[in-house]
């Protein structure tokens, strides 16, 4: 979270709290393009993209919003330098440990989502220490999505629920939608209502490939560490201008 909260609490007068989404995802884009330029390493972009997050979780909380979920690393980011990898690894780990008192404080519920056995050992630890400690906090859930991939995600429920028709546990038939989505790492949590994209990139990166089948998507080009309040304030009222007619007419 965050030291300052001046005003958050007010939900601005503009918006209509029934037309708030419940759940918001961001893919969190640009931290290396901000940091590029204003002539430093692309490592302080993500330190200052961390700053954005606790500020947007915040937010979130106050203005009455359930649930966030956040893209934080992505099953194809390996591939980057192995000295940001190492970084944000280290990154996570450290912002966990800093930042758990105060989740516990405000209520936050923290829980991870993704391919996590990958992930070191000791930043695995951070992980189930933060989630076990916030299980029963209800003021906000968030998500972070770490060593994560859409296509991965649907591969493993697949597997998940062949493995059981195959020890006769579940006929063919009986797999519907909501069995689906209880083999999915996001089971239990509600779909989201609102995508926003940062630093104007145009698609969804292989997150919650299943998921975001109706959620609305706003594109903005402002690069994820100058996402701030006024950026968000914009995005919902966006989305409240959307009609979501699910399919229908």
């Amino acid at each position: 979270m965050t030291a300052h909260h001046t005003q958050l609490q007010y939900l601005p007068a503009d918006l209509k709290r029934e037309l708030l989404p419940k759940h918001v995802a961001v893919i969190m884009d640009g931290n290396g393009r901000w940091a590029k330029r204003q002539g430093l390493p692309r490592i302080i972009g993500h330190k200052h993209g961390v700053d954005a997050l606790k500020d947007l979780l915040r937010c979130c909380k106050d203005w009455g919003i359930a649930a966030l979920t956040a893209y934080a690393f992505s099953t194809e980011n390996w591939k980057r330098p192995q000295e940001e990898v190492e970084f944000l690894m280290t990154l996570f780990q450290r912002v966990l440990r800093q930042e758990l008192r105060e989740m516990l404080e405000e209520n936050v519920q923290i829980r991870f989502v993704g391919n996590l056995q990958a992930l070191p050992r000791i930043l695995q630890e951070e992980i189930s220490r933060s989630m076990e400690e916030t299980k029963d906090n209800r003021a906000i859930r968030f998500t972070v999505a770490t060593n994560y991939g859409g296509r991965q995600e649907i591969l493993q429920a697949c597997r998940a629920i062949a493995d059981q028709v195959k020890q006769g546990l579940l006929q063919p038939d009986e797999i519907d939608e909501a069995t689906f989505e209880r083999h999915l790492y996001t089971a239990g949590i509600c779909d989201p209502d609102l995508l926003i994209r940062t630093s104007g990139e145009m698609r969804i990166s292989n997150f919650l490939l299943w998921q975001m089948a109706y959620a609305e998507i706003y594109i903005t080009d402002t690069l994820w560490p100058d996402f701030d309040r006024a950026e968000f304030h914009r995005a919902l009222s966006a989305y409240q201008q959307r009609e979501r007619r699910f399919g229908k007419v």
